[in-house]
């Protein structure tokens, strides 16, 4: 690996306006530093996250034009108006999105309804659409991807030192998209569809697209199996998240918080200067990004950036917390991923069309019958002022979209 001595920069250089440009975008989002250097977040960190995702909304939509003036009227006609929906006949399913077709088009004009912008993903990848038969509609979307390397909640939960977690690793996935869209998530469809992802259809999935994935250290044919797949929330504790449950089957298990570190607050657009800055030292890092390596080769690129920069690398202590949660989809899944000598027990596994009515009469049904949003006076024409953050959500909505 090519390494640069930290120097100090010319106050004109490319070098100084990255710097410049990062300690900018710090202050804009309302971060100060103490005196160890590590950053302090107004009121609890909340509107830092709120000016975060407007800066990186307004990145992402830009850069979105061209696709929605492509796609988006050809999408529209699959969005449901609310009027049209009978909560006693909605029946998902798992549409498998592949790159360059017309459902990777209404998946990622999905993504742009989020309050929160949506991460592109790293490495492997299973991208879903979330249909809706008895009213052949869009009702959410789910992609999974590699996972981070280093979760300390996830590893104290299964119980894993470094030598497991190298290992291992290849059988968990992240949840990096995860939830409903409108008319469905004013019914609490975002919790259906989060339970999907524990499910026999996502298991065969990844076993047809990655049952032969190579270890991260090893190198070596794992014969993997998706065992378990994590997921974060927005900010805080979620509320779509926690207690979902059917039957006597937990879907997700809460975990605990994150530490509030990592490269939350650093946009994609100052990523790339800095993939650009290290480019022209001959860095390795700047483009080096393979499987197994996803999150966290950005979080060691931006590392990299900094030390030669001279930046004080606690800018990276955001102190922004997360909930992580776990989905298991064997049921000795800890116990596989720890020793890995085990034979995963999936005999309890639900399919999607089970999982979908279990989830209609837990939580769609009875949130229609009680009335507590007006989910019918939805319509789909509402969908390109909520891209551009105009639409008006009925409130109880806005705590219930995932």
């Amino acid at each position: 690996m090519t390494s640069k001595r930290p120097q100090v920069a010319q106050p004109f250089s490319a070098e100084a306006a990255l710097k410049r440009a990062l300690r900018d975008h710090l202050r804009t989002l309302g971060f100060t530093k103490d005196d160890a250097g590590d950053l302090v977040l107004p009121d609890g960190g909340k509107e830092v996250v709120r000016s975060l995702h407007r800066s990186q909304w307004r990145a992402k939509w830009t850069a979105a034009q061209p696709l929605l003036a492509r796609a988006l009227p050809n999408a529209l006609v699959h969005f449901a108006n609310g009027a049209e929906i009978d909560p006693t006949k909605i029946k998902f399913r798992l549409i498998l999105v592949r790159s360059g077709t017309p459902e990777a088009d209404l998946f990622r004009i999905a993504t742009l309804t989020w309050s929160v912008p949506v991460s592109p993903g790293f490495g492997r990848r299973l991208r879903y659409l979330v249909w809706d038969d008895g009213h052949n509609r869009l009702a959410g979307v789910i992609a999974l991807g590699d996972p981070v390397f280093n979760l300390n909640v996830r590893d104290i939960e299964i119980g894993w030192d470094v030598h497991d977690r190298a290992n291992r690793l290849v059988g968990i996935l992240d949840a990096y998209v995860l939830g409903a869209v409108p008319p469905y998530s004013f019914l609490l469809a975002g919790k259906a569809v989060a339970c999907l992802i524990r499910s026999k259809d996502v298991l065969n999935d990844f076993e047809r697209a990655y049952g032969r994935s190579v270890g991260v250290i090893s190198k070596s044919a794992k014969h993997a199996k998706l065992l378990a797949v994590t997921t974060t929330s927005s900010m805080g504790r979620s509320s779509v998240y926690n207690r979902l449950r059917l039957d006597d089957t937990i879907y997700l298990k809460p975990l605990g918080f994150t530490k509030g570190f990592g490269h939350f607050h650093i946009t994609d657009s100052l990523f790339e200067k800095m993939r650009a800055y290290l480019r022209e030292r001959g860095h390795d890092y700047a483009d080096r990004h393979v499987f197994g390596e996803g999150p966290n080769w950005r979080l060691r690129t931006i590392r990299a950036a900094l030390v030669g920069l001279n930046v004080n690398q606690n800018i990276l202590r955001h102190g922004i917390q997360r909930e992580v949660f776990i989905a298991t989809l064997a049921e000795n899944a800890y116990e596989v991923l720890k020793d890995g000598n085990a034979e995963p027990d999936f005999s309890k596994l639900l399919s999607v069309s089970q999982i979908s009515d279990l989830a209609r009469e837990r939580w769609i049904v009875p949130r229609a019958e009680r009335g507590e949003v007006d989910y019918r006076s939805w319509t789909r024409d509402d969908i390109p002022n909520l891209i551009k953050r105009k639409a008006d959500l009925p409130t109880a909505a806005k705590h219930s979209r995932g």
